[in-house]
Protein backbone atom coordinates (compact mmCIF):
# COMPACT_ATOMS: atom_id res chain seq x y z
CA UNK A 1 0.00 0.00 0.00
CA UNK A 2 2.97 2.58 0.74
CA UNK A 3 4.15 1.44 -2.42
CA UNK A 4 1.27 2.15 -4.42
CA UNK A 5 1.18 5.83 -2.51
CA UNK A 6 4.89 6.68 -3.30
CA UNK A 7 4.15 5.79 -7.03
CA UNK A 8 0.84 7.97 -7.67
CA UNK A 9 2.81 10.91 -5.55
CA UNK A 10 5.75 10.74 -8.05
CA UNK A 11 3.85 10.05 -10.73
CA UNK A 12 1.09 13.23 -10.06
CA UNK A 13 5.15 15.17 -9.54
CA UNK A 14 6.12 14.06 -12.92
CA UNK A 15 2.75 15.25 -14.53
CA UNK A 16 3.37 18.85 -12.73
CA UNK A 17 6.28 19.44 -13.28
CA UNK A 18 5.50 20.08 -17.43
CA UNK A 19 3.20 22.42 -16.29
CA UNK A 20 5.68 25.20 -15.52
CA UNK A 21 7.26 25.07 -18.84
CA UNK A 22 7.37 28.82 -20.58
CA UNK A 23 8.28 28.00 -23.99
CA UNK A 24 7.23 31.04 -26.93
CA UNK A 25 3.82 30.09 -28.45
CA UNK A 26 3.29 28.89 -31.89
CA UNK A 27 0.82 27.93 -33.87
CA UNK A 28 0.08 24.59 -34.41
CA UNK A 29 0.78 22.40 -37.40
CA UNK A 30 -1.37 23.27 -40.57
CA UNK A 31 -2.42 26.33 -38.40
CA UNK A 32 -1.98 29.83 -39.00
CA UNK A 33 -2.77 33.17 -36.74
CA UNK A 34 -5.04 35.20 -37.19
CA UNK A 35 -5.03 37.69 -40.29
CA UNK A 36 -3.50 41.49 -39.87
CA UNK A 37 -6.27 43.98 -38.38
CA UNK A 38 -7.43 46.43 -40.83
CA UNK A 39 -4.82 49.19 -41.94
CA UNK A 40 -1.81 47.21 -39.97
CA UNK A 41 1.98 47.35 -41.31
CA UNK A 42 2.67 43.82 -40.52
CA UNK A 43 1.06 40.77 -39.12
CA UNK A 44 1.34 40.66 -35.50
CA UNK A 45 2.83 37.64 -33.65
CA UNK A 46 1.76 35.10 -30.56
CA UNK A 47 3.19 37.81 -27.68
CA UNK A 48 1.76 41.28 -29.39
CA UNK A 49 -1.07 39.18 -29.73
CA UNK A 50 -1.42 38.45 -26.23
CA UNK A 51 -0.50 41.82 -24.51
CA UNK A 52 -3.18 44.19 -23.83
CA UNK A 53 -3.88 47.45 -25.21
CA UNK A 54 -3.72 50.54 -22.94
CA UNK A 55 -7.35 50.35 -22.93
CA UNK A 56 -7.83 46.51 -22.11
CA UNK A 57 -5.73 46.96 -19.20
CA UNK A 58 -5.58 50.80 -17.63
CA UNK A 59 -3.00 51.79 -15.34
CA UNK A 60 -4.08 53.22 -12.33
CA UNK A 61 -3.89 57.25 -12.27
CA UNK A 62 -5.12 58.33 -8.92
CA UNK A 63 -3.44 57.00 -5.84
CA UNK A 64 -5.10 54.94 -3.40
CA UNK A 65 -5.64 56.52 -0.05
CA UNK A 66 -3.66 55.18 2.87
CA UNK A 67 -5.78 56.21 6.09
CA UNK A 68 -8.96 57.05 6.26
CA UNK A 69 -10.38 61.06 6.08
CA UNK A 70 -13.21 63.12 6.31
CA UNK A 71 -15.12 64.03 3.16
CA UNK A 72 -15.53 67.86 2.06
CA UNK A 73 -18.39 68.65 2.08
CA UNK A 74 -20.48 68.29 -1.15
CA UNK A 75 -22.51 71.63 -2.19
CA UNK A 76 -24.49 69.50 -4.88
CA UNK A 77 -25.76 66.89 -2.55
CA UNK A 78 -29.02 67.92 -2.40
CA UNK A 79 -31.88 65.90 -0.77
CA UNK A 80 -34.57 65.02 -3.82
CA UNK A 81 -37.51 67.30 -3.65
Amino acid sequence: MRKLATISALAGLALLSGCGQKTDLKPLAKQTLPPAPYGAKSQPDAGQLLTPDAQAAPKRSVELRERSEERQDDPFDLPPQ
